[in-house]
């Protein structure tokens, strides 16, 4: 199959899909998830692949949603009514999210520079994470809500309500993350990191994650994400979810930046 805005490798036992949309920070778009979700269906049905990559092509693994000077002037040219936007939302942040987190293969997620919102629901579906010790992570109250999982109740109320950053150290610290590694060591670490896993039995790997995933959903972890995106459709509904205009991007992630400038320009 040939892709617009992702690559797939083959590299021995593993595939890697790259987002490739590296001058646009790897903003999501709807093709781009589209075309994720054929690649993982590509990577599930060859029996060679064991472990599959998920990363991001250039300086950020991506900045979430693709809100840009375009996508929003087209959405208020052409605004959906809200079953629309409800059942876009769930078909391409939820349903294809939940299919990704389970498909039978181990998952990696290669993370460098900015991890926002949306690159957090596609990061935290993954089953493992190795973070460049540049990666930035903003997690939200979401269309996949799932930062009480991926964090904890106390640290992920904290991280939420203050609208911040969490750097690749404290994201490992919390549980988030499994490696920190340098920059320049990113993608050789993670790839290592793969064919290591992929050396495992493929039968012994697939009902290992099925049970892990399992136990996690008896805990909640399927109802939980599917009953949050009604919380966020509304919060979009009222206009708090809303790209702001000018600045074209959310108003948690513009929180967000001004605190990582300001401290910065305090240092």
């Amino acid at each position: 199959m040939t892709y617009e805005e992702i690559v797939y490798e083959k590299l021995g036992a593993v595939a890697r899909i790259t987002l490739n949309k590296p001058e646009q920070y790897n903003a999501q778009s709807k093709l781009m998830r589209d075309e994720m979700d054929a690649a993982f269906a590509e990577a599930v049905a060859d029996d060679d692949v064991r472990v599959i990559i998920l990363a991001g092509a250039g300086r950020n693994f991506s900045t979430g949603h693709d809100v840009g000077r375009e996508a929003f002037a087209n959405f208020k040219a052409n605004p959906p009514n809200d079953l629309q936007r409800t059942a876009n939302s769930w078909r391409y942040n939820v349903e294809n999210t939940l299919r990704w987190r389970d498909v039978p293969k181990p998952t990696i997620a290669q993370v460098q520079g900015y991890c926002i919102f949306g690159g957090w629901i596609i990061a935290s579906a993954m089953d493992l994470i190795v973070a460049a010790d540049d990666a930035l992570f903003l997690p939200g109250y979401v269309q996949y809500f799932s930062a009480p999982w991926d964090l904890g109740i106390r640290k992920a109320k904290e991280i939420l309500f203050k609208s911040r950053f969490i750097t690749a150290e404290e994201a490992h610290e919390a549980g988030f993350v499994s490696m920190v590694v340098p920059r320049d060591e990113l993608e050789q670490a993670t790839l290592e990191f793969a064919q290591e896993i992929a050396e495992s039995d493929p039968l012994v790997l697939r009902l290992t994650k099925q049970a892990i995933n399992n136990a996690q959903d008896a805990m909640g972890y399927r109802a939980s994400v599917e009953g949050a995106h009604a919380g966020h459709m509304v919060l979009q509904f009222a206009g708090k979810m809303m790209p702001l205009e000018g600045k074209h991007r959310l108003p948690g992630v513009d929180q967000a930046m001004t605190k990582l400038r300001r401290e910065r320009e305090e240092r």
